[in-house]
């Protein structure tokens, strides 16, 4: 079981400050690196990953320290954002290069391929693939030599659904092994889908971390809108209006529903199934409406 822990790490360049102070312990299955563009979060996996020393922390796998630790690579597999090839070569020549560095061969190289579903372009020249396809072939060479942990920035990037998909059923079979994965991407839908855990940076900073519901859970000087429909939707806004755990009811016709605003979740959740039943209302669906990640992530970034 594989572990990156990383310890009050901090990355300066000049006078700007990337990343500041983070601590953080990444474990095994599929966790979400999240934030808006230049939040850090390349800066930080390029820590992970040994290619970046910190400026002061330490970055370590399973207690060994990944900076200039030739013999931690081996269980280390990166999938840069950039995109700097060697267009020159092949699919199966790339992936073969990055084998050899690892002491392994051909057969090595070919599974990885297979692994990615990029057998059938595997003798035609990078130059030739589309933004999906060398994701892909990266994703490839990352994978030659079966690391236990494996960092990928953006890799969900050019990608077509289909392409998307099957990286993404790739990345939960990893997970569900037991490997560590940790991947950084803007496509909030299919993190939502995917992670099992995340971690938000904002301005270089640890926002937050855990379970996206968790979180925006505790998120407790922030509204939370529900969706309600009930048999009298209009008998029930008046009775929760009444109460100071709500702020702001609203009828929306074409929904067939109420959003409720609460602004006290413990007294709301409480008091609602009350007063349904006091009035005679029945509750046909109560939902959260700003449960998702993208509404958890806008609200700690603007905090």
């Amino acid at each position: 079981m594989t572990t990156l822990s990383i310890d009050h790490v901090s990355r300066w360049f000049g006078n700007v400050v990337a990343v500041n102070d983070i601590t953080m312990t990444i474990g095994p299955g599929v966790t979400g690196l999240l934030g808006p563009n230049g939040a850090g979060k390349s800066t930080l996996i390029n820590m992970m990953g040994g290619f970046l020393a910190p400026s002061t922390g330490t970055v370590t796998l399973d207690g060994q320290p990944v900076w200039r630790n030739e013999q931690i690579y081996r269980h280390i597999g990166v999938v840069p954002e950039r995109e700097a090839m060697y267009d020159f070569l092949t699919g199966r020549e790339f992936v073969l290069a990055n084998a050899e560095l690892h002491g392994l061969g051909e057969k090595e190289a070919r599974r990885a391929l297979a692994t990615v579903e990029m057998e059938y372009a595997q003798d035609r020249k990078i130059a030739t693939y589309s933004k999906g396809m060398r994701q892909r072939v990266k994703m490839a060479s990352a994978l030659v030599h079966d690391p236990s942990l494996l960092l990928l920035d953006e890799p969900f990037n050019g990608m077509d659904p289909r392409q998307r998909m099957q990286l993404m059923e790739l990345l939960r079979r990893m997970g569900d092994e037991g490997r560590t994965v940790l991947f950084s991407s803007h496509i909030l839908e299919e993190v939502e889908q995917l992670a099992w855990h995340i971690e938000v940076i904002v301005a270089g900073r640890h926002a937050a971390s855990g379970d996206f519901r968790r979180i925006r859970r505790l998120m407790t000087d922030r509204p939370h809108r529900y969706l309600v429909r009930s048999s009298d939707d209009r008998a029930l806004a008046a009775a929760l209006i009444a109460d100071p755990s709500t702020s702001g009811i609203e009828v929306d016709h074409a929904e067939g529903a109420l959003r409720v605003q609460a602004v006290d979740f413990a007294r709301f959740t409480a008091l609602l199934p009350r007063v349904a039943k006091a009035h005679g209302i029945r509750l046909l669906t109560v939902s959260p409406s700003d449960e998702s990640l993208e509404s958890v992530f806008s609200y700690l970034v603007a905090a």
